[in-house]
């Protein structure tokens, strides 16, 4: 049979990531943290107040972030300043600041009836889970967008992760102190994860004028 007579080769289902957008999601904009935080301090949730800030400054992968507890970031009935977390990928804790907005909404999250008896801080309200799986947190995060406007092709949890970081990159192009809050054990790993590229170091050396 020549060329010419074989039939047309069809796919039988459309392709995964057609009409969405792929590669590295982006991080929020500060404008953007603002606009949700304020939605959620309006709605009264405490929860997702206290989940989206400490996402925010905790920097952690959505895995880690979804097992942490109360003892993490509570003791002698406050909220701690600073404290660490095992990251579940690498095996070794990663350090970060819990600013004073995050402290205030974890302390009335704790609080919170909900959380009486509560060893894992974000409890799932799904029966025979101990606490959110990364997906309900995915889809939280989904909500968090879609109700400032963004498309949320465009965003992911990792999205979370890289947003204090991008902005601490961008204000300092500090690529060491972005290793250490992100606890990556290589630079490579770092710059890729930031999109690091000449364009950024161009920028940065034409800010230095001797």
């Amino acid at each position: 049979m020549s060329n010419e007579q074989l039939p047309a080769l069809r796919p039988t289902r459309p392709v995964w990531n057609k009409g969405r957008i792929v590669g590295q999601k982006r991080p929020l904009a500060p404008k953007h943290v603002w606009s949700i935080r304020v939605r959620l301090e309006m709605s009264g949730n405490l929860r997702d107040l206290a989940l989206f800030n400490t996402a925010i400054d905790s920097k952690l992968r959505g895995c880690d972030l979804v097992r942490m507890k109360v003892r993490d970031v509570y003791a002698a009935s406050s909220v701690k300043e600073r404290t660490s977390v095992v990251q579940s990928k690498t095996g070794k804790p990663v350090r970060f600041e819990i600013t004073e907005t995050t402290r205030h909404s974890l302390q009335r999250w704790i609080a919170d009836a909900e959380m009486t008896g509560a060893e894992f801080l974000w409890p799932s309200r799904v029966h025979g889970s101990p606490h959110l799986s990364t997906r309900q947190y995915a889809r939280i995060m989904r909500g968090w967008v879609i109700s400032i406007g963004l498309e949320p092709s465009g965003y992911g949890t990792h999205s979370m992760r890289r947003t204090k970081v991008a902005q601490i990159y961008k204000k300092t192009g500090n690529l060491r102190a972005v290793q250490l809050l992100l606890g990556h054990t290589k630079m490579d790993s770092t710059v890729r994860y930031l999109g690091v590229d000449l364009d950024d170091a161009l920028s940065l050396s034409e800010a230095i004028d001797l």
